[in-house]
């Protein structure tokens, strides 16, 4: 399967074609379709995972490689001299000046990880909207979609070069789009979509940019041959700076990062389902995969083997914090898990900026699971709790005695996003946490511990909220139908179990020895398991969740902050502060987008009045002065006055012509005789010698 790979996402392209096609002719109308080409992608995704594990297992004897030193460049189909190399298959694509371009497939441990992931997530989402979106007037459409979405996601994952991934990504972010803005009836999803395609269009420039910069700089697309050229020592440092840059643009655009994060919590529009699918497996995702994928060039341009700040790691930690508060003010149950998704995403980029690529691509890995349980429990609360609502305060409370799976699934959810032992969140965090402080960052700890605290307070929250206390709905909540609650269980199951992959006190490094790359990438350190900060970010953890609790348990939600923002003034303003969300929203929306906007408008006001009515109302003035002078020059004096005078002259001659004919028979004839003897005279004097 390993040399098969484009077989994955080849499966929901195809399934994509035929819904479109014949969808609403099938008996479920397209889901079966969708579901059995996902299906399918996601067996053979877990072919290639255990292939691969096999691989790894067949060049290391069985043994933990740990990292290994870089390699020649050595593509052979049994591995490399050093590590592991990865499986490589491309064709040209096409040839332009000499240069051919590629396409193909690239397989090592991070793609069939995340093939896995993607696969996965997917066939659960497609399964679970068959019940939450059943009544759907474009329910074909959407699994179309679903499927396509899929499809991009995994074609960038599988890419070989930097081109071909550039196709998936941009395809990602079509798909979004078209999903964000599924019910485009409603104005404000049809904004959410376009608001999420034009901002992450701003990082896709700094991507682009950054292709080309690497392209010229190492003479290739091939991701392997730009990360052998960042790591082979005879790279311009320059170049390298420049192009990690622009390549980490492209990543905060599409990861939702500190400045460009605005759009994501908008995304919530688009049904719950694709909700989790942007935030769980796809499109967040892909900023993130694309750092892990491309990390040589990030790791040597941004100097992350020096120690101290950088760039990348310092929009990270920001990003970690700045979604964590505004998670606080948000009563859309959906809106507080985006903000979490921003803040999760802040502490995957910050473990790449302090070298924790294990660490990064792990919490990626589990993140995965318990955030798509999360999302699809707040869509199981919309769909048979509150009436298709996620307003938290005004129609939900005390859904825990109807709702006792999705509350069960829901719990184990918030404990593994907020890190309490030994659910998946624990073990991802913590590795983040304690590489940096191995590595030197250990400012960057500080941020990941108040973090995790917020998370914890936050989360509380939301489960305060939504399960507790008096319902404040209307209708009969219940709950959901099997299609919603499976899902919902199995994603729980890998919830508490996927941080058992690296659990490092328990001897298991299992994640780090088959999907760490030993090929082209840089030698990292490697944390051992840090007991004392362990037992402080989980004690944290739960301070923060006995504060929350003693806030929100004990009255009703807001009571103290509501009393608080109302005596103390600097307390208002920052409530305020956040519930405006840092007026980036205004500062993007009101200020720029509208200055251009109305500058422009104005400009072109301006334009359309004094140059292009100009322009018109002097050509209408030209020409009526041209019809006039037609009408006066050439139709008065020379047509009418050439027909005007044809006509005098013919009367003349008339008149002429009327004088000799008087009406006398005789005289005609005597002239008539006339005539013929002038006639003959005149031929007999001719002929007379």
């Amino acid at each position: 399967m390993l040399d098969y790979a484009w077989i994955i996402p080849a499966l929901p392209a195809v399934s994509f074609f035929v819904i479109m096609f014949f969808g609403k002719r099938a008996p479920k109308h397209g889901a079966e379709i969708g579901i059995a080409a996902v299906g399918a992608s996601f067996l053979l995704s877990c072919v290639a995972v255990v292939e691969w594990i096999n691989r790894v297992e067949d060049a290391t004897g069985g043994e933990s490689h740990g990292l290994v030193a870089l390699g020649k460049s050595i593509f052979a189909a049994g591995g490399a001299e050093h590590g592991v190399a990865p499986v490589v298959h491309t064709l040209t694509w096409w040839t332009s000046g000499g240069t051919e371009f590629g396409v193909g497939t690239t397989v090592d441990g991070l793609t069939v990880m995340m093939m896995f992931v993607v696969t996965l997530i997917s066939l659960l989402v497609q399964i679970y909207s068959t019940a939450y979106m059943h009544d759907d007037r474009r329910y074909t459409w959407f699994f179309a979609c679903l499927s396509l979405f899929t499809a991009s996601m995994l074609t960038l994952v599988v890419s070989e070069n930097l081109l071909q991934l550039l196709v998936g990504w941009e395809l990602v972010g079509l798909c979004s789009f078209m999903l964000i803005g599924h019910w485009w009836e409603d104005r404000a999803n049809s904004r959410a979509a376009i608001k999420a395609f034009l901002t992450t269009r701003v990082g896709d420039i700094g991507l682009m940019i950054g292709v080309i910069i690497m392209f010229f700089a190492a003479g290739t697309f091939s991701i392997v041959g730009i990360n052998e050229y960042a790591l082979g020592g005879e790279a311009q440092h320059s170049l390298l700076m420049f192009g990690a840059l622009c390549l980490f643009i492209g990543i905060i655009g599409k990861s939702g990062q500190f400045p460009l994060h605005t759009w994501l919590p908008d995304a919530m529009a688009g049904p719950t389902p694709v909700s989790a699918l942007i935030h769980a497996a796809t499109m967040v995702v892909a900023g993130v995969y694309l750092g892990a994928r491309v990390y040589p060039v990030l790791y040597e341009g941004f100097n992350i083997h020096d120690g101290g700040a950088n760039f990348m790691a310092i929009i990270g930690g920001v990003t970690i914090l700045i979604g964590a508060l505004l998670a606080f003010v948000q009563r859309d149950i959906k809106r507080v898990l985006a903000y979490s998704t921003i803040s999760q995403l802040g502490y995957m980029v910050m473990a790449l900026g302090v070298g924790a690529w294990t660490a990064a691509v792990f919490h990626l890995f589990t993140h995965a699971f318990f955030k798509a349980l999360l999302f699809l429990g707040a869509g199981s609360v919309s769909h048979s709790g509150s009436h298709h609502s996620f307003d938290m305060k005004s129609d939900m409370g005390g859904l825990r005695k109807h709702m006792p799976v999705t509350f069960a699934t829901f719990m184990i959810g918030s404990l593994a996003l907020a890190g309490i032992f030994p659910l998946a969140g624990f073990w991802s965090k913590d590795e983040i946490l304690a590489t940096a402080g191995e590595s030197g960052f250990d400012a960057f700890v500080v941020v990941g511990l108040i973090g995790a605290v917020l998370t914890a307070a936050y989360m509380t929250r939301c489960v305060y909220l939504t399960f507790f206390g008096e319902y404040r709905g209307h209708g009969h909540p219940h709950e959901s139908p099997r299609a919603i609650t499976v899902p919902l269980i199995i994603l729980s199951v890998f919830s508490v179990l996927a941080g058992f992959a690296n659990a490092v006190p328990l001897g298991i490094h299992k994640f780090t020895e088959w999907f760490e790359p030993t090929f082209a990438f840089p030698h990292l350190v490697h944390a051992e398991f840090d007991y004392s900060l362990a037992i402080i970010s989980v004690a944290i953890a739960l301070v923060g969740i006995g504060i929350a609790a003693s806030l929100w348990f004990r009255k009703e939600e807001l009571g103290p902050f509501a009393g608080l923002t109302k005596r103390n003034a600097l307390a208002g303003r920052g409530y305020t502060f956040l519930e405006n969300k840092y007026y980036l929203d205004f500062l993007y929306e009101n200020v720029i987008v509208d200055g251009i906007r109305g500058g422009v408008a104005r400009a072109y006001y301006w334009f359309d009045q004094n140059v292009i009515d100009a322009v018109v109302k002097g050509v209408g003035r030209g020409a009526a002065r041209a019809g006039r002078f037609a009408y006066d020059a050439l139709d008065q004096r020379v047509v009418d006055g050439s027909i005007n005078a044809i006509a005098a002259g013919t009367g003349e001659a008339g008149g002429a012509v009327r004088t000799v004919q008087s009406g006398r028979v005789q005289r005609y004839a005597l002239l008539l005789f006339a005539s013929v003897g002038v006639m003959a005279l005149a031929v007999f004097l001719a002929n007379v010698d």
